[in-house]
């Protein structure tokens, strides 16, 4: 995973030589605060088992995403259901009396919406303001994944640029370009796709006019119960022919009351985000680009503030089955 704001622990125990074997993935957890219109609340969790105060996290389960686990453990600790936004980076530390390494990926995620329910796991869930969360929490890497969110406001607005799916080789197909529809891996990471959009509160999908664009987000699609809406400016023919209207489309799909996806292809996607981090003042990190992966785009008054490349986490290849 690669992303400007992304977060590395480091200190006596990390080593980025050392793979970490045990994965997990958690979030900070934030809903507007309730005493102050302009403010917002952290949500801390009591956990009796260690007697500790924490973010809410927890290990994945074979086959499930990082991204996937983020919502789920928030879930089945919170009992509140959430909205993932910007990545906050990881945290590496070993596990007490065992040779292993943990690794948990972070998210900010908003609540949407549920009531807290003492569990198995958690006893106690307290909101805290901003400004005060960090005495309460048990652990330094916590304050710092923390710290990792407080640098952007907590109120962003999500873009999420997919490239299309696995799709065969062009000199392979016998027809236009534009007709050469997915391959049968294709369509299972289309398939895949479904779970980690919707954990970032996916509800409107746009894609460019070439089938195998359509068809990777058209499942998404299905489940939500909506339409495709087509952009072939975004596609890399109508791109090339004018790349200041594309640009100036992408940035029109920006919205602050809905989270959007846009299916694009490989070459649009650099350049269009190249051009964007460059007009608003953002470095990107190198990031491979491959087919179904996926950038979420971060904004706030129109600005891309950060940009998170998503490929090993929307893998379930993390954690074997």
């Amino acid at each position: 995973m690669n992303g400007p704001t992304g977060y590395e622990a480091e200190g006596p125990f990390w080593d980025p030589r050392v793979r970490a074997n045990i994965h997990a993935a958690g979030a900070v957890l934030w809903r507007p605060s309730s005493q102050d219109s302009r403010g917002i609340e952290i949500a801390v969790v009591h956990r009796p088992k260690y007697q500790d105060w924490s973010l809410p996290k927890g290990k994945l389960d074979p086959g499930e995403t990082p991204i996937m686990a983020a919502v789920r453990e928030v879930g089945e600790e919170t009992g509140l259901r959430c909205r993932l936004g910007r990545y906050l980076g990881h945290v590496t530390y070993p596990v007490p009396g065992h040779r292993r390494l943990k690794r948990v990926d972070y998210w900010a995620a908003q609540v949407t919406g549920g009531d807290f329910t003492v569990n198995s796991e958690v006893d106690v869930l307290h909101w805290h303001p901003l400004d005060r969360v960090m005495d309460e929490l048990s652990y330094p890497m916590d304050r710092q994944v923390v710290r990792a969110f407080a640098r952007l406001p907590a109120h962003t607005a999500t873009l999420l640029l997919v490239r299309h799916a696995k799709a065969g080789r062009r000199d392979r197909f016998d027809g236009p370009d534009d007709e050469r529809p997915l391959e049968r891996a294709g369509s299972a990471q289309a398939e895949a796709l479904i779970p980690n959009l919707l954990a970032f509160g996916a509800e409107e999908v746009y894609s460019a006019n070439p089938l195998r664009c359509v068809q990777t987000v058209r499942p998404l699609a299905e489940k939500l119960g909506t339409d495709i809406v087509l952009e072939p400016l975004l596609s890399e023919t109508g791109y090339a022919a004018d790349t200041d209207g594309a640009r100036q489309r992408a940035a029109s799909l920006v919205s602050d009351h809905a989270v959007r996806v846009v299916c694009s292809q490989g070459k649009v996607i650099p350049d269009l985000l190249a051009w964007w981090a460059k007009k608003d003042g953002l470095t990107l990190q190198p990031a491979r680009n491959r087919k179904g992966s996926v950038w979420v785009l971060s904004f706030v008054g129109g600005t891309l503030v950060a940009a998170d490349h998503l490929d090993r986490s929307i893998s379930t290849d993390v954690v074997p089955g």
